[in-house]
């Protein structure tokens, strides 16, 4: 593996386009329903953006880039004005990669587990409703 301090930490080689945007929010202190409020967009909107699902339109980005203090070319290919990577890279273990793609994953999965159960009690009320 390179050596982690000569690496663009949200490049494109590390970081998607969501991993940014996720990073730019917490940055400026807005959780996702804050974020989606002041974009005028659903939560779930937010949510595939930040798993890489989804993209925003043109005029979404460049709110988004204005709310977060980032450029959009920053938040499209990780160039530009935008975040820096961690302080203390020397302490971030070689396995890095890796770690960041199995919480990458467990969030998407933890996600799609949320959204199931809240199917499975829309159906549930529905049928105490009905009988």
């Amino acid at each position: 593996m390179e050596d982690f301090q000569d690496h663009d930490y949200f490049g494109n080689e590390s970081a998607t386009f969501g991993d940014r945007v996720y990073a730019a929010r917490e940055a400026v202190g807005l959780d996702q329903a804050a974020f989606a409020k002041k974009l005028g967009v659903k939560l779930k909107t937010v949510r595939a953006w930040e798993e890489d699902l989804a993209e925003p339109r043109a005029n979404k980005l460049q709110m988004m880039a204005g709310l977060m203090n980032v450029s959009v070319m920053w938040l499209l290919t990780g160039e530009g004005d935008g975040l820096s990577g961690p302080v203390d890279a020397s302490e971030i273990p070689a396995d890095v990669n890796e770690i960041l793609i199995e919480m990458r994953r467990t969030r998407a999965e933890s996600q799609r587990l949320t959204d199931r159960m809240g199917l499975l009690e829309k159906r549930l009320a529905e049928v105490v409703r009905l009988a």
